[in-house]
C-alpha cells in the first residue's frame, strides 16, 4: 500500500469511527434538553410527595380517583425502588404503549394514552435526564384501589377501547406554531387527561375534548376550548400560566397553581405562544353540565 493509500485509509477509518462517536452521541439524548421536557411533561407533579422535604422525582404523591387512591411511583435511578434497572427500551414501552418492563399494563392513571405521543427524539432525552437524577431509595407507594379495579389484565379492553399508541402526527393544514402547540398540548403537556371529561369506565369523551368539568380527583376544571378562553387575550392566558394571576388578580385552584409553578411558566416564549394558539384553533365547545 502506497504512503498516500495509507492515508486516505487511516481517514476513512478515522471518519467511520467519528461517525459511529456521534451517533452514540445522539442515541444516549441531551439530558439537558430532557430537564426541559420533563418540566414540560409535569413529571414532578406526579412523582413527588407533597411537602417542601420531598425528594424530587422518588414518588408517594397521591392521586384521587372515582377507582381508588393512585400513588406515583419512585422514578429515580436506584436499582431497588425507583427504575434503575430499566432500560432505555423498557421506558419507550412505559411510555409508548403503557406496559411494565414484566409486561403488566400500567394503569391509565399513568398518562400513558398522552405520552405515547411523545417523539422518538424526546423520549430518549427525557431518559438521559432521568438518568442523572441522585437515587433515591425511598420505595414507591401501593395503589389503593376499589377490589373491582385491582386487576391489571382488564386494563387491556380499556386500551382496547380508548388507548391509540404512537407518536404525534401534524396536521398538514396547520402552522407550525399551531402543530408545536398541538404536541405540547396533547402529548407533553398532557393536558387533556384532566379537561377532558370522562364516562363511567374513565374513558375520555371524546366528543368532548377539553371542555372541562370533573377532573380526576372530582373537582371541577375549566374548559379550555374558545368558548371559555375567548374571554381573555393572549396576553392575559400567557400572564395567567406564567405568573398564576388573572387580570382581576385571583388565582387558579391549588391543582392548576402546581401545574402552573411546575409546567407551563417553564415554557419558553414560543411555547408559551404555541401552546396558546393551538387553543385557540380548537373548535368552541360549551361547558360540560354539572
Amino acid at each position: 500500500m502506497t504512503g498516500e493509500a495509507a492515508r486516505t485509509t487511516a481517514r476513512a477509518v478515522f471518519g467511520l469511527a467519528l461517525a459511529a462517536a456521534v451517533g452514540v452521541a445522539i442515541a444516549q439524548g441531551d439530558p439537558k434538553r430532557g430537564e426541559y421536557l420533563a418540566a414540560a411533561g409535569g413529571c414532578v407533579g406526579c412523582h413527588t410527595a407533597e411537602g417542601k422535604d420531598a425528594v424530587r422525582f422518588a414518588g408517594g404523591r397521591a392521586l384521587a380517583t372515582p377507582f381508588g387512591t393512585f400513588h406515583g411511583p419512585n422514578i429515580t435511578p436506584h436499582p431497588e425502588a425507583g427504575i434503575g434497572r430499566w432500560t432505555e427500551a423498557d421506558f419507550v414501552r412505559a411510555m409508548r404503549q403503557g406496559v411494565r418492563p414484566d409486561g403488566a399494563n400500567y394503569f391509565p392513571a399513568f398518562p400513558y394514552p398522552s405520552y405515547t405521543k411523545i417523539s422518538d427524539a424526546d423520549l430518549r432525552d427525557l431518559w438521559a435526564y432521568l438518568r442523572t437524577l441522585p437515587p433515591s431509595p425511598q420505595p414507591s407507594k401501593p395503589h389503593e384501589l376499589g377490589v373491582l379495579y385491582r386487576w391489571r389484565l382488564p386494563v387491556s379492553a380499556w386500551k382496547w377501547l380508548y388507548f391509540a399508541p404512537g407518536p404525534f402526527a401534524p396536521d398538514p393544514k396547520a402552522s407550525p406554531t399551531v402543530n408545536r402547540g398541538a404536541y405540547l398540548v396533547e402529548a407533553l403537556g398532557h393536558c387533556s387527561e384532566c379537561h377532558t371529561p370522562r364516562n363511567a369506565l374513565g374513558g375520555p369523551k371524546r366528543d368532548r375534548y377539553l371542555a372541562g368539568g370533573k377532573g380526576p380527583e372530582g373537582k371541577g376544571v375549566p374548559n379550555l376550548t374558545p368558548t371559555r378562553l375567548k374571554k381573555s387575550s393572549d396576553k392575559d392566558l400567557k400572564d395567567l400560566l406564567t405568573t398564576g394571576l388573572t387580570p382581576d388578580g385571583d388565582v387558579p385552584a391549588k391543582a392548576m397553581a402546581e401545574v402552573i409553578e411546575n409546567t407551563t411558566s417553564k415554557l419558553t416564549p414560543a411555547d408559551l405562544d404555541a401552546v396558546v394558539a393551538y387553543l385557540r384553533s380548537l373548535p368552541p365547545l360549551p361547558e360540560e353540565p354539572k
